[in-house]
């Protein structure tokens, strides 16, 4: 399949401010976003024929895309609310590339964002970590999110040996390129110590194997690769893109171990004509450490088994073989909630704009970045380039 390998192009990408924003509303920062992401392509709202966003979790709209249409006071020709969790912000970039390439609409905003930090009080935020399991199989018993996760921990250390240093591993690589990014929500250095001694969560997983929770916005704008040429900054060209889903609920996944991202990764590459070793940088959805481990085997950077060791050696590092989440990730930069992929993408659109500053990729032409929703049940692959 090859039918949208470098057809469409992001021309504008940003981000809002992160972390505790209590003087932002959701939908405040979701218009934010979006009227950044517009600045930085240089075009003004009423150039945009097409909407997409995600619902908040904060503040939930029945028809959230049109609802932002409606505060930004534009009237597109497509206007689309997606969720698929996590992998949300990349699953639409296939709907709204399809969109352009078959002329339903010449120029899409992606905005998303939410207020989990601020938004939610600590009750509504407990309901919705206890509430996301099989109603009858998962939930009765009490698992939080966390505890999902914590299952496909244990099975990859049972199966493979991967020990709880090898899991801070991520934390700590994560930690070290937020350092180097002065948008980050936590900078301040940590070590593998740090990891493992900070408060148990759920077996193995401590908290700072879990990912940080945020308020935030970003926005990417989509136009055709005809048209990338007519705006300020280098385009950054969709060159592959495909998605795998396994399950909805962690007690029917078919393996703990290995996930959909191998079918999302496969179905990219075969677009893209690429292969994993010519990824030069990455932005590895890292809700909770085990998960970063699982993708990287999954999309073919490590054999089975060996994620563990390869980060440990410093594999995800700046000058390591696939520099990776080099914004910080959702572990040190933010993470929103279903919008928190969108950074990896805007991070990845600054490496090949060559505009990451101190954390910047010394020549890097191709990123992948992949993201899942649910418990490892969504996933998609995106892989972008400088050239067509």
């Amino acid at each position: 399949m090859s039918s949208l390998r470098g057809k469409v192009a992001i021309v504008g990408a940003a981000d809002t401010r992160v972390g505790k924003l209590p003087e932002f509303s959701a939908t405040q920062l979701c218009v934010d976003a979006a009227l950044r992401a517009l600045a930085d392509a240089g075009i003004g709202k009423d150039q945009v024929d097409g909407l997409v966003t995600c619902n908040s979790m904060a503040e939930p709209h029945m028809y959230h895309a049109e609802m932002i249409a409606e505060y930004l006071q534009i009237f597109p020709r497509y206007c689309m609310t997606a969720s698929a969790g996590g992998g949300t912000a990349f699953a639409v970039l296939q709907h709204a590339a399809s969109a352009i390439v078959t002329g339903v609409c010449d120029t899409v905003v992606v905005s998303m964002a939410d207020s989990l930090r601020t938004g939610l009080t600590r009750e509504q935020a407990m309901v919705m970590q206890s509430s996301a399991g099989h109603q009858q199989f998962e939930t009765p018993f009490g698992p939080t999110v966390p505890a999902f996760y914590a299952l496909i921990a244990q099975a990859h250390m049972a199966a493979y040996g991967t020990t709880p240093e090898q899991l801070a591993a991520v934390a700590v690589a994560c930690r070290k390129h937020a350092a180097r990014n002065p948008t980050a929500q936590m900078r301040e250095p940590i070590s593998v110590d740090d990891v493992l001694e900070s408060r148990l969560i759920a077996d193995p997983l401590h908290l700072l194997d879990c990912s940080l929770v945020s308020d935030g916005g970003s926005a990417i704008v989509l136009t055709s690769a005809d048209r990338a040429g007519d705006f300020p900054h280098d385009p950054v060209y969709l060159l592959g893109v495909g998605e795998g889903h396994g399950h909805e609920h962690i007690s029917q996944a078919r393996s703990l171990t290995t996930s959909a991202a191998v079918d999302a990764g496969r179905r990219a590459y075969d677009m893209a004509g690429l292969q994993a070793k010519d990824i030069d940088v990455a932005g590895i959805y890292d809700c909770f450490t085990p998960v970063v481990l699982v993708e990287l085997e999954d999309l073919g950077f490590c054999e089975k088994g060996e994620a563990g060791a390869f980060v440990a050696d410093g594999g995800l590092d700046l000058d390591g073989s696939l520099p990776t989440n080099t914004h910080g990730g959702l572990m040190s930069h933010c993470h929103p909630g279903n919008p928190g992929s969108m950074y990896h993408l805007t991070e990845c659109v600054a490496q090949l704009r060559r505009q990451a500053g101190d954390r910047q990729v010394a020549d890097a032409e191709v990123a992948l970045v992949h993201a899942q929703g649910g418990v490892m049940s969504s996933h998609c692959t995106l892989i972008l380039g400088r050239e067509v």
